[in-house]
């Protein structure tokens, strides 16, 4: 087994190492750096990456990698781990999902060493560290002001990640289209098979979330040879979908409902009303198909036409593999991705 070279430092087997990718200065001459965790094992194994808070705000993948890196499954690993709990440290520093130039970083991959400031770190980190992997999963939330059920998606027809997912064992295996310029996207065609994980709200820990992540991806890094196998969660059966959408409020004012993420329901039932705030009408709101909130609001005060529930289609896992091709539908709203 040799030493794994990242940046100048060479991580001798055994051994772990944090690297300073450099990236960027701020204005006030503070230097900003992409910091790398390596773990690199004894024993040959796949190179796998951890990545969190490509969207700034999306902070929980930062919490999930830490305690990924701390248990001590990864004490006899084999093959080494790339761990990157902060991509974007410029919105996670202020707050905020995006870039200082107001791009996503997510629709920037592959990334270019000449491109825009988004560009440029999506380059860095795409070469230094996606390159470098067979694997990765990427730790994402729901937008601001909504909250994701813990669920994985991948693209259409990739047994591979199938099996990934399946080992994840996460309530909702979701299959979703890839976006232009998405780090899934760019790394796939790079021959990288990458797990998406959402679950929980910006801006905020959700203890659920975090845990059914933690022990999803050591269940990975297991199915993958990299450490002992893990048990499953006693949770409920995962539940695969191959199509979602949004039940939108059907007019403005003051949300009404009992529903939450993880409820099963059913076709044109009440999922929940829009009341007048002056108390002279309300609306109720249908679910267009039976299936499972995999993803909500958390404001009361809707607009119309807002995105209030995101309801997936289910079905048991043990028919995963009878689907053929499939038709994705997910709402122009849902660029968690």
């Amino acid at each position: 087994m040799s030493a794994f070279t990242l940046g100048e430092i060479d991580v001798q087997p055994g051994q772990r190492a944090t690297v300073d990718l450099p990236v960027s200065m701020l204005s006030n001459h503070t230097h900003v750096a992409l910091p790398v965790h390596v773990v690199h094992g004894e024993e040959e194994g796949p190179v796998m990456f951890l990545s969190g808070a490509i969207h700034g705000d999306e902070i929980q993948g930062v919490e999930i990698i830490r305690r990924v890196l701390n248990h001590p499954h990864l004490m006899k690993l084999r093959g080494t781990l790339l761990a990157v709990p902060i991509v974007n440290s410029f919105g996670f520093l202020n707050h905020t999902r995006y870039m200082p130039d107001r791009r996503d970083l997510n629709r920037c991959f592959p990334g270019s060493d000449r491109g825009s400031l988004a560009s440029q770190v999506a380059d860095i980190f795409f070469r230094e560290v996606v390159l470098k992997c067979r694997y990765g999963i990427d730790f994402h939330t729901a937008a601001l002001h909504r909250t994701n059920l813990p669920q994985v998606r991948l693209a259409p027809e990739q047994p591979e990640l199938l099996a990934m997912a399946e080992a994840f064992a996460p309530p909702v295996i979701l299959i979703s289209k890839l976006r232009e310029k998405s780090l899934r996207l760019a790394a796939g065609e790079a021959g990288v098979k990458v797990l998406l994980y959402e679950g929980g709200e910006a801006l905020r820990f959700e203890e659920g979330a975090i845990d059914a992540a933690v022990k999803g991806t050591l269940r990975v890094m297991a199915h993958l040879g990299m450490i002992e196998a893990v048990p499953r969660r006693l949770a409920p059966a995962t539940v695969f979908s191959d199509a979602s959408a949004w039940v939108r409020a059907p007019e403005s004012g003051i949300l009404h409902t009992t529903r939450r993420i993880g409820d099963r329901v059913g076709k044109r039932e009440v999922v929940g009303v829009v009341a007048d705030p002056l108390g002279s009408a309300s609306l109720p709101m249908f679910a267009e198909d039976d299936g499972i909130i995999v993803g909500r609001t958390n404001l009361p005060i809707v607009n119309r036409g807002d995105a209030v529930f995101h309801i997936a289609r289910a079905k048991p896992l043990s028919t995963i593999q009878e689907h053929g091709e499939t038709a994705v539908t997910l709402a122009d709203e849902d660029e968690i991705i």
